[in-house]
């Protein structure tokens, strides 16, 4: 037993009986076991309680053996004077308290102890296993719902706190958060150092030209440091050095990695890619909240780096011919990772249910991510149909279940409250 599950099983009253007989032999009816309280004092407030003919009101204190109230020191307390009944799990000491004690060992069901302590126990994918295919899809989308919006809150908090560092310029921190993502999982920090370093109004005065926006993205990433032969890096190499002077460029002090990843997302095609998305759409957070649909910045976002990328994919290693288009699965990624939660922030900071709906609604249009995580929730029978389920369904293993808050999770709930 815990104090967690403890206060779980008080909180909904999952016990055989509202009726109970105190410590000292009076009988207890519980009218109403109270409001959970997360911050300092009693567990619970406001509860309701009839001892014998008389109704009271006030708090309630839970702890697994009785003695845990001296030992926490509660008499003490000033936030305990209004506490009006003590539950305990075991009572195992008398404490001349001025309310009564109830003990709640003999009123909870078996089953429901066994169920939560297997769920700690577990090491298998999740800890309900594959109980979660027997809970009614009503239950489960709704659950996923809640999943989704509390995945794209806590997005929205680092949204908002880049937000915070540059005076909320919307379409500054649209550009750090594109760069973040062409950067990957490896590289996402180093690429949001880059874009953050070069401001947008150097890349306005710069949109026209392909080859400066490579020099300003490639040559802070370290890329044109090198004795080059090939002329098209001497040409980067020199517009780097040119603009670095001109704008007063710091270094970024963080490595950009190549290792153990496919050539296609070498940090130099993707900074390639960025420079282009930039060339042709430079303002696409004005075009994120305009847009009626997924579809138009998907087709901003179908970008191709300059012909010089066709035959490299090192500044001078060549390689036979491959233009580098932006895949549909980065495609897909920028839209999850970037293009949604800052629209589900903008809704959020303005006030706007309608952007965040919008948001939502274009996770439905995308394809389910490919990851561990999602084949997991496959292999036991979880359908997964879009990147709205994948992203809840990823909120749900790293947030409820590889924390084993099952006690906070709807599904747990479910099999806690029905014996199946």
């Amino acid at each position: 037993m815990t104090e967690r599950l403890l206060q779980y099983i008080w909180q909904f009253k999952y016990y055989h009986s509202n009726h109970f007989i105190s410590t000292d032999g009076d009988p207890i009816q519980v009218i109403h076991p109270g409001l959970l309280n997360t911050g300092q004092g009693p567990d619970f407030a406001s509860a309701k309680i009839k001892v014998g003919n008389t109704i009271w009101v006030g708090s309630v204190e839970l702890h697994i053996k009785s003695a845990d109230w001296q030992l926490h020191k509660h008499s003490l307390d000033p936030n305990y004077k209004n506490v009006i009944l003590h539950v305990v799990w075991q009572h195992d000491q008398e404490l001349l308290l001025p309310f009564p004690t109830i003990v709640l060992e003999d009123k909870v069901p078996i089953w429901r102890l066994k169920k939560y302590d297997e769920w700690m126990a577990a090491k298998q994918f999740i800890p309900c296993g594959n109980s979660l295919v027997s809970i009614p899809a009503l239950i489960v989308n709704s659950w996923k719902e809640r999943l989704l919006a509390e995945r794209l809150q806590e997005k929205a908090m680092g949204i908002i706190e880049r937000l915070q560092s540059n005076h909320f310029h919307w379409e500054e921190v649209c550009w750090w958060l594109l760069a973040n993502n062409f950067g990957m999982k490896v590289n996402a920090e180093a690429f949001e150092k880059i874009a953050s370093t070069i401001p947008l109004s150097v890349l306005t005065k710069h949109k026209v030209s392909i080859h400066q926006l490579e020099a300003l993205l490639l040559g802070q990433a370290g890329f044109l440091e090198e004795n080059f032969t090939e002329d098209y890096p001497l040409l980067l190499q020199r517009e780097y050095r040119f603009l670095k002077k001109k704008y007063a460029l710091p270094d970024i002090h963080i490595p950009v990695f190549f290792l153990r990843m496919r050539p296609a997302n070498f940090p130099t095609i993707r900074l390639a890619q960025l420079a282009m998305l930039v060339h042709t759409s430079l303002h696409l957070f004005s075009k994120i909240i305009t847009a009626t649909d997924l579809a138009a910045i998907r087709s901003l976002l179908q970008v191709t780096a300059n012909d010089f990328w066709h035959y490299h994919y090192r500044m001078e290693e060549a390689t036979e011919f491959h233009p580098k288009k932006l895949g549909d699965d980065m495609i897909d990624t920028i839209c999850v990772n970037t293009i949604v939660p800052l629209l589900f922030t903008y809704g959020l900071y303005q006030n706007k249910q309608s952007y965040k709906e919008k948001a939502i609604a274009w996770l439905q249009h995308i394809k389910v991510e490919k990851n561990n995580i999602i084949a997991g929730f496959l292999d036991i029978g979880i359908p997964v149909q879009s990147a709205f389920d994948s992203q809840a369904l990823l909120q749900m293993k790293k947030q409820y279940c590889n924390k084993k808050r099952c006690l906070e999770c709807s599904v747990g709930n479910y099999l806690l409250k029905k014996q199946v």
